[in-house]
Formats: structure tokens, sequence, C-alpha cells
């Protein structure tokens, strides 16, 4: 990932909860027969380098799991807010337009989980988001059928990812005034944009220059 002084994240604990939070992002390996990509919800376990884990898994049919198993390198790419930037927004002139966004890469090698393990990957992946629905009581694996469990868990294959590199950037203007930000942050916030308002709430959380 290339990223400025000026926005690059060096905590590897923040890039970490940051993914977690997020738990969305794009699986990309490249091996032999060129470069593959999927989306997958995933979950975060450590906030360290040394002892940080994701899981997820893809549908069986799908081969980049068959690349991870070869031991080709896996890319995980999270997105967070994105808005662009106007330069009628500033108070100094001669500005251009620019793209505000936070984004993290992890790097690392897989190795593919047992049924057990998937299980409960599975189980662990739905209680996070469940959770989020309270009060609804939440859905777990227990209320469906067996036989019916055992064959949609056949249909996937869980992925364990072990981080060997994470990079961060949280790109939000802090190479500008703070009256220029300042303007920034007061246009996105009218905007009918909620990727528009979150940036603008961490442009609002930087530290004066």
């Amino acid at each position: 990932m290339y990223a400025p002084p000026f926005f690059a994240v060096a905590d590897t604990a923040e890039m970490l909860a940051f993914a977690g939070e997020r738990a969305f992002g794009t699986v990309v390996v490249a091996d032999p027969s060129g470069m593959q990509a999927s989306h997958v919800p995933f979950l975060v376990r450590g906030s360290n380098q040394d002892d940080a884990i994701v899981r997820f898994h893809v549908a069986r049919p799908n081969p980049i799991h068959r690349a991870i198993e070869e031991g080709h390198q896996i890319l995980l790419i999270v997105a967070g807010a994105d808005a662009y930037v106007s330069p009628d927004w500033y108070v100094a002139e001669n500005q251009v337009p620019t793209w505000n966004y936070t984004a993290v890469h992890l790097e690392g090698v897989g190795r593919i989980l047992s049924s057990e393990e998937t299980k409960t990957m599975v189980d662990d992946l739905s209680a996070v988001h469940e959770r989020l629905l309270l009060p609804k009581k939440p859905w777990t694996s227990d209320k469906m059928d067996p036989a019916r469990l055992a064959a949609m868990l056949r249909a996937i294959v869980g992925i364990e990812m072990t981080i060997t590199a994470a990079n961060g950037t949280r790109k939000l203007s802090q190479n500008k005034g703070m009256e220029d930000r300042a303007g920034a942050i007061e246009a996105m916030r009218r905007l009918p944009d909620p990727g528009a308002a979150a940036i603008a709430h961490l442009m609002e959380k930087l530290p004066e220059n």
C-alpha cells in the first residue's frame, strides 16, 4: 500500500481493530493462473501482528481456496468510509479535487480449516452480527435441521489467515490547514451521503496542525 507519511497508520493494533469492526473485505490471491479475488465477511482474532489471525470462508467451487492451500500469499483489502472533496470548500486558492478515505491492507498466508473449525467460525461470525440486531432473538445454527446444516457446511471452505504484514491509511486532509479542513467538514455534513458524513466525523477528530 502506498501511504504518504501524512496519512499512514503505524499502529498495528489500530489497523486490526479497524478491520475487525469493518468485518468485510476483498481477498486477493495471485497464482500462476492469474489474479483471483473474493468479497468476504471475516473475523479478526488478536491485536498484534505476532498473534493475529483472520478467519473467513468461500464457496467450495471458488478456486481461490486451492490457491491459498498451495501456499500463495493472501492480501485482504478492508475499505472504510470515503468521500469526494471539492477544492471550492477550502479557504486557500489554487487547490485541486481529491478523495478522502480510510483503508487497511492485511497480508499473510492461509490454511484450510477442518469441518469442526469451519462450523465454529460460522457460528462465531453469525453471533457477532446477530448481536447487532438485538433485541431480536439471535439466530444460531441450532435452529437448523442437522442434515441441512451439514450439507451447507460441506458447500463452503473455511480459511484461517496468519498475518505477516499490516498497512493502513487515513487520508483525511491532514496536509491541509485547519480553515481548509473546517470548510470541507462543513460542506460534507450538508451532503445526503453517509460516506461524506463519516469522513467529516473522522476529520473533526484529527488533532490541530
